[in-house]
């Protein structure tokens, strides 16, 4: 029996973002070449302007009001002028709204980077471009592709991850950052798989449990043990202790490592989640955590769900192709295509039961230990 539901809306998400990447396509064909790469040269322009903006709280501040760029300017601790210019920049480009001369609102996509919106991705924002994730692009990137070593580690001496183990400021940001992406990627994940087959989600590398609690609260059955870092997991429960949520009673903790530690499944109404875990790590060291769940999984029949992006063989749109360059940039890991996530799972011992579809630019891998 398949895990896929809302298989119709599955498909016409599909269509719409098949049109959506068609679409992107126009600025190539209706654009002078030599302007369009001279948009696509300095688009940093705008990132960091973003970056600058939320570092400052802005859409916080303006919240429902009209505000002129001088009180907006002195809520942050800004110059007036400086602040009115890169305020008009992010209006030109969809970000906030110009009223009139020097005054500013919220809009729909500003509304996301305001502090007080459940729904907000300025973790992520600041997480992108804070320092220590944005000079490997400026100062390493063509050493790392000639070299192919990620930028990251030429920069920090280091990978990303072994790097957030010490300097917890980025490791507390990154978690926030990866708490968010439900915003990004909608509930999808929870409500396009029949989660309601199962009775415990063991949610290896799941941060603060966001995921989890997601899915708990609609399916009342279910309870959920996060695996994560020992770091991870007492900043989780700081933070749980700190923040209601409803469901958070069925939801418990426990310091693991995918690579060591997992804990062991209990019967078929076990299954294994890992979101956007696999895609951070090379080859060999997937299917080491592969393995190591296979050996969780014993012969209980526990399945495991792995959430990750599936790229295209051919022809992979600019979201798509730009995560996989994240990727690099940070670790030795890397978006996949089917036959690349298959011949891991063929290695690894793993057998690819089912590919469930999202409303969302990710899958659910379904997989089962060969036997």
């Amino acid at each position: 029996m398949s895990f896929q539901l809302n298989a119709g809306a599955v498909r016409r998400f599909a269509i719409a973002m098949r049109f959506g990447a068609w679409l992107q396509a126009f600025p190539n064909k209706l654009t002078p070449p030599p302007f369009r790469l001279m948009q696509i040269g300095s688009a940093f322009w705008q990132s960091r302007a973003l970056y600058v903006a939320a570092r400052l709280d802005i859409a916080t501040v303006l919240g429902d009001e009209e505000l002129d760029a001088n009180i907006i300017a002195t809520r942050v601790a800004a110059t007036a002028d400086a602040t009115g210019r890169l305020l008009r920049l992010l209006a030109a480009i969809g970000v906030f709204e110009e009223k009139a001369a020097h005054v500013f609102r919220n809009n729909k996509i500003s509304a996301f980077l305001r502090s007080d919106n459940p729904k907000n991705v300025r973790a992520m924002i600041l997480m992108h471009n804070a320092e220590a994730l944005s000079r490997p692009w400026y100062e390493h990137l063509e050493q790392g592709i000639r070299e192919g070593v990620p930028p990251f580690r030429l920069t920090h001496g280091e990978d990303l991850f072994d790097y957030l183990d010490h300097h917890a400021d980025l490791d507390a940001l990154f978690s926030a950052a990866m708490d968010s992406v439900e915003a990004l990627t909608g509930d999808s994940f929870a409500t396009d798989f029949d989660w309601g087959r199962f009775e415990r989600i063991i949610d290896v590398g799941g941060s603060r449990g966001a995921k989890s609690l997601a899915i708990l609260k609609r399916h009342p059955r279910l309870t959920a043990l996060v695996v994560d870092r020992p770091q991870v997991i007492a900043e989780a429960k700081q933070y749980w202790a700190e923040h209601s949520a409803s469901a958070i009673e069925r939801l418990r903790f426990q310091a693991g490592d995918a690579l060591t530690t997992i804990p062991s499944a209990q019967s078929e109404k076990d299954i294994y989640l890992l979101s956007a875990v696999l895609h951070g790590f090379d080859n060999e060291t997937c299917i080491t955590i592969l393995r190591n769940v296979a050996n969780a999984c014993g012969q209980t029949g526990a399945r495991i769900a792995l959430l990750e992006m599936v790229l295209p063989e051919v022809g992979a749109d600019v979201a798509a192709a730009s995560f996989d360059m994240q990727m690099f940039m940070g670790s030795l890991g890397r978006e996949r295509t089917l036959s690349e996530w298959t011949a891991l799972f063929d290695h690894a011992g793993m057998v690819l039961d089912e590919v469930v579809g999202l409303q969302s630019f990710g899958n659910i891998l379904v997989l089962l230990p060969k036997k």
